[in-house]
């Protein structure tokens, strides 16, 4: 497979990294020497420096030959016309596209006709991963699989869960049945076996049938308490996104904006949510707008370590829970270590959003966790399939691979060794990346 990376920022070094590893052919297009250098410097692909709408720079990416463009660099029209140029010229089957622009992401015609197959936006997909933190307020992490009847949610077990310290092969998790599927430690990921035990600190991902949200919460150690107030930094377009849908649901919202004139905009758009112009950093300010109340501070101003700054300063203020949206990634271990529950970097959501589309398999959604060392991948069970008809303690799982549901006729299942797989059914399943091209055989 050749894959054309057109934007060599965050977001395409993200996915060159990710698709380097699995010996997949890239190219990366980029007019900053600057990007390509770091690239170049970290990850073994190829790289053009040019524009990466021109045709003549995509001829000598191989575009003839590509499987795929991938157009991701922060301006929406540079996307749109190498997808253009692509489809028209080179006859690319697909062209994804990072697209930032409401107008335009919203209009199908325009997409179509440019052959955007699909556009991408980063910040609806960074705003609803917000969204359902807030709904799983215990949660470092929460991923939607079959328009959200299954859940992969990640919990950091509290310093006095019952869990600490036990084998797997020794917990008894069947009211309701909990699998846990993956456990980032430190900075390390690992797809557990029965002799594994668990850690303070540790973060488990377990996928969770929609209903049994707050059972298996429980089960872990964590309280699920309903989030009546929130507090917004930042009132961009993310913040924005987030107040509305909060707001239609009948949770009272603050959100504090520097901004002037994103002020007045967000008062007229916003009917219920308070709109206070000021620094998210001052104390004087939070404390006056009772922050000590509120059931979640969301940071989500464009300044990074502004958020950081304020979700410190949140947390001292004894609110229950914290999340910050950070785009450098190096920044995200820092924050992770600062003790923030849930830290979210954009571009790598974005990212993970495209790959989706990269890989074979038949797979339907994908989710990358814990910085990108593992995966979370739905595919659906085709005919073939030498997944069929088996158990799972049956079928020779790649190193490091783990199906944590089956999904049956919409039935969510949470398996274990002796359930068998069927012709159509979708699997969840845990993979670190070393791993991903041999579970995308099983598949085929």
């Amino acid at each position: 497979m050749r894959v054309i990376i057109v934007g060599a920022g965050e977001v395409g070094f993200q996915l060159a990294k990710f698709l380097s590893a699995e010996n997949v052919d890239v190219v990366v297009i980029d007019k900053s020497k600057a990007k390509l250098k770091r690239i170049s410097e970290t990850i073994d692909v190829a790289m053009i420096e040019g524009e990466g709408g021109s045709p003549s720079v995509l001829k000598d990416a191989g575009a003839y030959e590509a499987d795929i463009l991938l157009a991701v660099t922060d301006m929406d029209e540079t996307n749109m016309i190498a997808c253009l140029v692509a489809k028209a010229m080179f006859q690319i089957p697909r062209n994804v596209a990072r697209i930032r622009n409401l107008e335009y992401f919203s209009n199908e015609v325009l997409l179509n006709s440019l052959g955007i197959n699909p556009a991408i936006s980063p910040e609806i997909e960074a705003a609803k991963a917000v969204i359902r933190l807030i709904e799983v307020p215990f949660a470092a992490d929460v991923e939607d699989f079959e328009e959200g009847n299954a859940k992969v949610i990640g919990f950091r077990l509290p310093p006095d869960s019952s869990l600490i310290g036990k084998a797997f092969k020794d917990l008894n998790l069947n009211k309701p049945k909990i699998l846990i599927g993956a456990i980032h430690r430190d900075d390390k990921i690992i797809i557990p076996s029965g002799h594994d035990t668990l850690k303070k600190n540790d973060i488990i991902y377990v996928p969770v049938k929609r209903d049994n949200v707050d059972l298996v919460c429980e089960s872990v150690g964590g309280v699920m308490l309903p989030v009546k107030r929130i507090m917004i930094l930042g009132g961009g377009r993310i913040g924005f996104y987030v107040a509305k849908t909060m707001e239609e649901r009948g949770i009272h919202v603050k959100v504090i904006e520097q901004d002037v004139d994103r002020c007045k905009f967000l008062l007229k758009l916003l009917k219920k949510s308070v709109i206070l112009h000021g620094d998210g950093s001052d104390q004087k300010l939070l404390e006056e707008e009772n922050i000590g109340d509120m059931d979640v501070f969301v940071a989500i101003s464009n300044n990074e370590e502004l958020n950081i700054m304020a979700s410190l300063l949140a947390k001292s203020l004894k609110v229950k829970k914290v999340i910050t949206i950070v785009n450098r990634t190096d920044y995200l271990p820092l924050a992770n270590n600062l003790g923030i529950e849930a830290v979210l970097s954009p571009r790598l959501i974005t990212a993970s959003s495209i790959l989706k589309y990269v890989r074979g398999g038949n797979v339907l959604s994908l989710t990358t966790v814990a910085e990108g060392k593992a995966e979370i991948m739905e595919a659906l069970v085709i005919e073939g399939s030498v997944l069929i008809g088996k158990t799972l303690i049956d079928v020779q799982f790649p190193k490091k691979t783990l199906i944590g549901a089956i999904i049956r006729d919409h039935n969510v299942i949470i398996p274990s060794g002796n359930d068998r797989i069927a012709a159509n059914d979708k699997v969840i399943i845990f993979t670190l990346q070393e791993s991903v091209k041999q579970v995308e055989k099983l598949l085929k």
